[in-house]
């Protein structure tokens, strides 16, 4: 299980083999199942959350009660509420799973222990924040430029595994079209295909 974890940071950084073994004293592991929830909306977000094995949603719900994902995370993706994990506020997001899901999650004091004790760490979340800051301002612009089939052609390119894991209606929620716009779309591409 810490072997996708020490595997992910060793992809941008490099661990010592002590390093490696302080790294597990500071997660704990949580078990969910296919639709359990690992935080709901009002909740305070108590841990970033590793994904080892499985597949999570995030989202929040508008006043129409129409369910929009800001995010998908597969094994070896981080998720959580990260305003409210860093600042403990109520969180506006939530969290559930989408498969069975096994994930290693930190708190916020063991978070900045292990950035203390290993100070390497600082780094490796440094470079993982800068590459979301990255993909959630290009997700903005295609959003806002593209058109359905653009966005769906580009999601299926970039992340291919999303298009073969995840069912259409969360694709077409996730990209901000209607789920008949995305079987349209899929229609279309088999024909051509």
């Amino acid at each position: 299980m810490f072997d996708i974890l020490i595997s992910h940071i060793q992809n941008k950084v490099e661990l010592t083999d002590d390093q490696k073994d302080d790294l597990q004293s500071f997660f704990m592991v949580k078990k969910l199942l296919k639709k359990q929830f690992l935080l709901q909306e009002g909740e305070i977000c108590t841990h970033l959350s590793f994904v080892s094995r499985g597949l999570l949603k995030s989202y929040f719900i508008d006043e129409k009660g129409s369910e929009h994902i800001n995010m998908f995370a597969f094994e070896g993706w981080w998720i959580s509420d990260f305003k409210s994990f860093i600042s403990q506020e109520k969180a506006v997001l939530n969290i559930d799973a989408v498969e069975e899901t096994e994930l290693l999650m930190i708190s916020l004091e063991d978070y900045e222990k292990l950035m203390i004790k290993i100070p390497v760490m600082d780094r490796y979340f440094r470079i993982l924040y800068q590459n979301s800051l990255v993909t959630k301002d290009y997700r903005l612009i295609a959003s806002n430029s593209y058109t359905a089939e653009e966005k769906y052609l580009e999601l299926a390119q970039r992340n291919p595994e999303m298009i073969k894991r995840i069912p259409h209606n969360l694709i077409a929620s996730f990209l901000g079209l209607a789920p008949e716009t995305v079987s349209r779309i899929r229609k279309k591409l088999l024909l051509k295909g």
